[in-house]
Parts: structure tokens; sequence; C-alpha cells
């Protein structure tokens, strides 16, 4: 973070590593949407400065999980960018499925969902070209089958995951939103398997 942000500096000065803090991690829908905030998070522990030897292992590690975020090389004297590392002692999350508390031991043993990289730009494609395939998915929703595609007057990819795909319908009469969720047969291990998966949704939807 920039060496002259408020954080950077508790971090820098703090006694003894000693510096508690709550970081709030918002999640946003990438597509126009009613309600358009997906979730939060709230991961609490001890943020530190990375430091000394440990800055070159840290700054290899940051370009390795993200590379188009890579901490930028800075003078020595005149330091511009600041590491530090946070320590989570607990995790809560609020979003589309739920409330709940994450243990920071399982987090870090969970694999990232193959799909979670590309979901912005997917969503983003699903609603610009596919607009009409997305729409008839109101026609899978159970007892409502025949009704809802009419009744709907906007439909809107909203959440993409290795699992499913989740849609935001707003109806015609009223202007009440609400949520569905279309699950694949089986979860997706890479982009090849989300283009069949989706495939097999809207052949579904069209009958």
């Amino acid at each position: 973070m920039p060496w002259d942000s408020p954080t950077a500096r508790a971090a820098a000065y703090a006694q003894d590593d000693d510096l508690t803090c709550v970081m709030e991690i918002t999640d946003v829908a990438p597509v126009a949407v009613r309600q358009r905030i997906r979730g939060r998070a709230w991961l609490a522990g001890w943020l530190t400065a990375v430091r000394n030897e440990d800055r070159h292992r840290y700054r290899e590690l940051l370009a390795e999980r993200h590379p188009v975020r890579a901490v930028p090389e800075s003078d020595a004297e005149h330091p511009s960018w600041m590491l530090v590392r946070l320590e989570t002692g607990e995790i809560s999350v609020d979003d589309l499925w739920g409330t709940g508390c994450v243990e920071p031991d399982d987090l870090g043993r969970t694999e990232p969902d193959p799909v979670a990289r590309h979901e912005a730009e997917l969503l983003q494609h699903l609603h610009s070209t596919h607009a009409d395939q997305v729409h008839g998915l109101a026609t899978l929703l159970g007892d409502r089958k025949g009704k809802a595609s009419a009744a709907a007057h906007d439909v809107v990819p909203l959440a993409l995951d290795r699992f499913g795909l989740r849609v935001r319908i707003t109806e015609k009469k009223g202007g009440r939103a609400f949520d569905a969720r279309f699950d694949f047969p089986e979860p997706v291990r890479d982009t090849g398997e989300l283009r069949q998966a989706m495939h097999t949704l809207f052949s579904a939807a069209m009958g």
C-alpha cells in the first residue's frame, strides 16, 4: 500500500508489531443491477509491516498470486510503497448465500474457484451478448414454468462460479426483484467445461 497512507504509517511505527486491524471487503456485481452489492467479508487480525529479508520473499509471492498487481520497485531512501501482512484471527461473511464465520485455516486450505478470475468479464459478456438466452432461463423456475419468462421484465446475470449461475429477476408487475440459482450438473474445472455447462443450461431453457 502507499507509504504515505494512514495504515502504512501506523504499521511502520507500531510497537512490537501489535496493530489490530479489521479489513472489510465489498463484493460488487460487475454488471448494472438493482442492489448491486453481492456481499461483504470482514477479516480481523494483526497487521505488521514486512521488513528486511522478508520483503523479497513476500514481493515474489504477491507477484506469483497477482501478476497484474505486483508491487512496484521503490527507491530505498524514498520508498513509495510498503508491504504489509495481515495475520488473520477471525473471518465473517455476509453474502448471497447467507451469513457465517470461516476459520482462517480452512480458508488457507481452500483451492481458488477456477471461474473466479474470469467471472467479471464472463458476466459482462453474458449480459451484453446473450441477454435473450439469459432471459429465457426464467422458464426453468419450477411450478412457474411457462409463465415466469413472460412475467419477467429483466433477467440479469449476477454471479457465476464453478457450481452454477445466479441471476436477478425483476418482475413486470410491481417491479419485485428476486434471485434464482441454476446449478450445473457437476462443478466445472475450467472455461471449456464452463462453456459446455452454459450450453446445456441454455438448451434446457429452450426446451
